[in-house]
C-alpha cells in the first residue's frame, strides 16, 4: 500500500467524522433552541411581517372552546393585543391573555414560520415585561368602555379597580358612558377567568 492513498483515506475518514459530528452538534443545538421556545416566541414568530405587507392572523381556541382570529399588533408578558377579524359592530381592539389560549389553530404553512428565529428574540425591550394588570391599569385610568369574555359569558361595562389577581368591573350598556345610574351591577372577575377583553367602539 502506498501511504499516499493511506493517508488520503485517513484524510477521508476524519472529514466525515467531523461532518457527522458537526452535524449531530448542528441537530443537537436545535432540538436545545426548541425546547426552550414558548407560546409567546411561537406567536410573535407567526405574526412577523415577511415582505407581504400585513401581519398574519392567528386563529386561537380560548377557554370554553370560544374561536377568534386575531391579527397581533404587540406582545406583552403575558398577553397580546390585536385585532379582532369577525365583522362585529365592536372595535376590533383586543387583548388577549395567554392563559386563556386552549389551542392555536395552524395551517401546515404556518407550523415552519412559528418555529423561526424573530428579531424580537432578544431581551431587553420594556414592552416584553409588561404584564397584564399593568394594560389593564392603563385602560382604568383613561376609562375605556370594554367588554369582557369570560367563563360566565360576555358583559360590558368599564373597569374601576385593577388589584394584584382581579379586576372590578362596573357594568352597563354598551355605547353608553360610565355614570352611576346607568351601572347595573359590579363585578370583581379574576384575571384568570378573562378570555378576551375588547375595546368599545
Amino acid at each position: 500500500m502506498r501511504f499516499d492513498d493511506l493517508f488520503a483515506d485517513l484524510e477521508g475518514q476524519l472529514e466525515q467524522e467531523l461532518l457527522t459530528e458537526e452535524n449531530e452538534l448542528r441537530v443537537e443545538e436545535e432540538r436545545l433552541r426548541l425546547g426552550r421556545l414558548g407560546l409567546r416566541d411561537r406567536l410573535m414568530a407567526l405574526s412577523a411581517d415577511r415582505g407581504l405587507g400585513a401581519v398574519a392572523a392567528i386563529r386561537f381556541e380560548l377557554l370554553g372552546g370560544t374561536p377568534v382570529t386575531v391579527r397581533p399588533t404587540t406582545f406583552g408578558r403575558d398577553w397580546l393585543a390585536g385585532e379582532v377579524i369577525d365583522g362585529s359592530p365592536w372595535h376590533p381592539q383586543c387583548i388577549v391573555p395567554f392563559g386563556a389560549i386552549t389551542a392555536v389553530i395552524l395551517g401546515r404553512g404556518q407550523v415552519d414560520p412559528s418555529l423561526e428565529h424573530t428579531a424580537s428574540d432578544a431581551q431587553g425591550r420594556l414592552i416584553d415585561r409588561i404584564g397584564l394588570p399593568f394594560v389593564l391599569r392603563d385602560l382604568c385610568r383613561r376609562r375605556a368602555s370594554v367588554e369582557v369574555l369570560s367563563a360566565g359569558g360576555a358583559v360590558h361595562g368599564t373597569i374601576d379597580r385593577v388589584g394584584r389577581d382581579h379586576i372590578d368591573l362596573a357594568v352597563h350598556e354598551a355605547g353608553t358612558p360610565r355614570r352611576d345610574r346607568a351601572v347595573r351591577q359590579y363585578r370583581i372577575v379574576p384575571l384568570e377567568q378573562i378570555r378576551l377583553l375588547r375595546l368599545a367602539g
